[in-house]
């Protein structure tokens, strides 16, 4: 070990692929102070998990990023749709979803949309971004061990390259290091789930014609029936680039050598149905598709997020997202506690809150694995999807935890339907409002600071939000909704932003900075300054 003093951070973060980077951007955009250390050399260069759902692109929107991904993304930007044929110039082809959104009109309940943008291109633009905003972020280093103490955690670095360690003390430690995280196994937390379905090899190849054969709509992914083909065919950039997984089966005898580049040549022109189509096999990796939930969520300042927690199959996006939006969560609340804001207890929301939805998304994916037929996949028959149930799934989930106020009692977790009414424990609806002349989403107006929403009767809840906000030495913003030089927030004409937060014109609801409705009032109060108060105290755990 080196002779150097250890070195102090707030928070260390442990893995730098998609949920680190992205808990280093929501950290950074907070202010929080962090290292983040990650045992390869750069990001990652296989195009995988490109699938971003709209809740992930609203939170991307709000810190910032969204321009960015979207022109890093943008080869695939007219993608949409999964499609199924026996081969690509066969005569069987049906569209499973037509349409990722369902039909809806996104635009009325987002201030954003789904976006197709690989882990090999996300990765850059969040290290890039986290940089920007100071991070301190050490690739080809990693965590050798780490030891828990009343306040803090200290942990053993090591840079793979020089050799050198040091040390490291941090109040928290964030583990977002996948699947088989050292960290969990070394605090003892157990996974619930039946573990592995299947396997596939994912292969990137080149090919020039074959875009000849896929049909003027462009998929999202193609799967393809015939035995000697089978696979899960996604462009890269839609030219010549490709990756098809093709059904792996260890449980047969196959070893990842049996793929050989002849094999999988072979194996793309039957997908094909072209026996001479031109095929450059550039690259293949194994993935393992499963279903697993960690059965704790972290234990005392050690976190677990992303695959840490949850595995389940890519079908239906919700793995990488998931993830995120677990990072999303847990930064705001280290950041209060960080702070002073909040409770240590506070800390203990994260897993009641995510935990519930890494279970239930984890099954919807395994729902929509069956629906799809993916190679390799073989459980009961799936029913049948409804497109806007992908919708549901990612916009309507729910929270019920101390870190909400009222949440409606024995409610699904995920609805039957969709539905955003401005209940708490539920993603506060969207609205397009004019602010200072610009067209904003009230949703770009949650990050940084609780936001209270009133409408006509809203100086009294300006007063309460002012006294709260200086009883609790906490910053509160208020924004009044409605026509007028009294108010912050114009809404468009055919708006009603009372009925669609689900309260009265001179009610109000109080949104957490991570975009999710803590608490709602459904008409003034004389004493609002004092109820006010009493509910920021129970969501932030300082009761």
């Amino acid at each position: 070990m080196s002779g150097h003093e250890a070195e102090s951070v707030p928070v260390l973060i442990v893995g730098g692929s998609l949920v680190g980077l992205s808990t280093s951007v929501f950290l950074g955009r907070l202010g929080i102070e962090h290292m983040l250390v990650e045992r390869h050399a750069a990001t990652s260069t296989h195009p995988r998990g490109r699938g971003n759902n709209v809740r992930t692109m609203e939170i991307y929107r709000t810190a910032g990023l969204e321009s960015r991904i979207r022109q890093a993304a943008r080869v695939l930007a007219g993608n949409d749709g999964i499609l199924q044929v026996d081969t690509l110039t066969g005569k069987q082809r049906r569209w499973i979803i037509g349409d990722i959104a369902g039909g809806m009109d996104v635009s009325r309940v987002s201030s954003s949309d789904w976006c197709l943008c690989s882990q090999n291109d996300l990765e850059p633009v969040l290290l890039s971004y986290a940089t920007e905003q100071g991070a301190d972020i050490r690739f080809h280093s990693e965590m050798l061990s780490f030891t828990q103490h009343g306040d803090g955690v200290q942990a053993r670095i090591r840079h793979r390259e020089t050799g050198e360690t040091y040390l490291v003390n941090a109040d928290f430690l964030v583990a977002a290091d996948g699947p088989r995280s050292p960290i969990r196994n070394q605090l003892g937390i157990g996974q619930s789930g039946p573990g592995e379905l299947f396997h596939n090899v994912s292969v990137t190849f080149r090919s020039r014609t074959l875009k000849e054969y896929v049909g003027e709509k462009r998929f999202v992914v193609c799967y393809v029936t015939n035995p000697q083909g089978e696979g899960a065919l996604l462009p890269v950039d839609n030219k010549e680039r490709w990756v098809i997984h093709v059904p792996w089966y260890p449980d047969r005898g196959e070893d990842l050598e049996d793929f050989t580049d002849e094999r999988l040549a072979a194996h793309i022109r039957a997908a094909v149905g072209v026996a001479d189509i031109d095929v450059e096999i550039t690259g293949k990796a194994p993935w393992h598709a499963s279903k697993r939930v960690a059965d704790r969520y972290g234990e005392g300042r050690v976190l677990l997020a992303g695959d840490a927690v949850h595995e389940m199959p890519p079908t239906g996006a919700f793995g990488s997202n998931t993830g995120i939006q677990d990072a999303h969560n847990l930064a705001w609340k280290l950041a209060a506690v960080l702070r002073g804001w909040a409770g240590l207890p506070l800390l203990d929301t994260y897993e009641l809150e995510r935990r519930p939805i890494a279970l239930a998304t984890g099954t919807r994916a395994c729902v929509q694995a069956a629906d799809e037929q993916h190679p390799g996949f073989s459980p009961a028959a799936g029913r049948n999807n409804d497109p806007a149930d992908l919708m549901t799934v990612a916009l309507c989930y729910r929270y019920a935890s101390p870190a909400v106020v009222d949440a409606p009692a024995e409610r699904p977790i995920v609805p039957d339907a969709f539905q955003l009414g401005g209940e708490p424990g539920s993603r506060a609806p969207h609205m397009w409002v004019t602010r200072g002349g610009g067209r904003i989403s009230t949703l770009d107006l949650y990050e940084r600071s609780f936001v209270l929403l009133a409408g006509s009767g809203g100086q009294k809840w300006r007063t309460a939000v002012e006294k709260a906000s200086l009883n609790l030495g906490i910053p509160v913003d208020a924004y009044l909704v409605g026509m007028g030089p009294d108010h912050d927030l114009a809404p468009d004409a055919d708006a009603d932003w009372a009925e669609l937060h689900g309260t009265a014109e001179d009610g109000a609801v109080l949104v957490r900075p991570d975009g999710f409705v803590a608490w709602r009032a459904d008409a003034t109060m004389p004493d609002a300054d004092r109820v006010l108060t009493k509910v920021l105290q129970s969501v932030l755990c300082r009761e």
